[in-house]
C-alpha cells in the first residue's frame, strides 16, 4: 500500500465540498431560527461569526496550512486578519470535548428550537431542516473530515488536537 498523499494546499473542489456542508448547516440552521424572530436569527448569526474568527485566530494562526489553503479555505483566510502563529503551538494545544461544545451548539441549538417548533405547530419545511441539519452534522461532517480534509491534512502528521481527541475512541 502507498502512502496517502499529503497536500500543502487543498484543491479547491475540497474546499468547495468542506464549506457547502457548514454553510448548509448554517442555512438550515438559520432558517429554523429565523422562525422565533429576527433578534434571534441576528445572535445566531453573530454566534457563528465569532465561532468562525476565533477558530482563525486562535487555531489557524498556528496552523501548518495558515496562508495556504486547507480543506476550508481559513489557512488563506486568517493570513489576511490575523499575525502567524507557530506550528508547534498547534500541536502542543490539548482539547477536550468541553472546547468543541460551542461547535455543537451551531447544530444543537436549531435542532432544540426546531423540536420546539414543530410541537408547537408542525411545519414540513421547519421538518426538514431539522433532518438536513442531523444529516449533514453526523454523515456531511464525518464525510468532509474523514474522507476529504483530515485524511490529506499535514498538520495532523505535525500534531493536532482534534485528531488527538477524536483517535482517543479508536483505540
Amino acid at each position: 500500500m502507498g502512502k496517502t498523499k499529503i497536500y500543502e494546499n487543498y484543491p479547491c473542489w475540497i474546499m468547495l465540498i468542506s464549506n457547502l456542508v457548514s454553510i448548509a448547516i448554517y442555512l438550515a440552521g438559520a432558517f429554523i431560527i429565523y422562525h422565533l424572530g429576527l433578534v434571534w436569527l441576528g445572535l445566531y448569526i453573530l454566534y457563528i461569526l465569532l465561532l468562525e474568527i476565533m477558530v482563525m485566530k486562535k487555531s489557524c494562526v498556528n496552523c501548518h496550512y495558515y496562508g495556504r489553503c486547507c480543506a476550508f479555505g481559513k489557512g488563506k483566510l486568517s493570513s489576511l486578519f490575523f499575525k502567524k502563529g507557530s506550528p508547534n503551538k498547534f500541536a502542543r494545544r490539548k482539547i477536550t470535548w468541553k472546547h468543541i461544545i460551542p461547535d455543537f451548539l451551531v447544530s444543537i441549538i436549531p435542532l432544540i428550537a426546531g423540536i420546539i417548533l414543530l410541537m408547537l405547530e408542525f411545519n414540513w419545511l421547519i421538518l426538514l431542516s431539522v433532518i438536513l441539519i442531523v444529516i449533514l452534522t453526523s454523515f456531511g461532517n464525518s464525510f468532509v473530515r474523514g474522507s476529504l480534509a483530515c485524511k490529506y491534512c499535514k498538520q495532523r502528521e505535525l500534531g493536532c488536537p482534534a485528531e488527538q481527541l477524536f483517535s482517543k475512541n479508536k483505540k
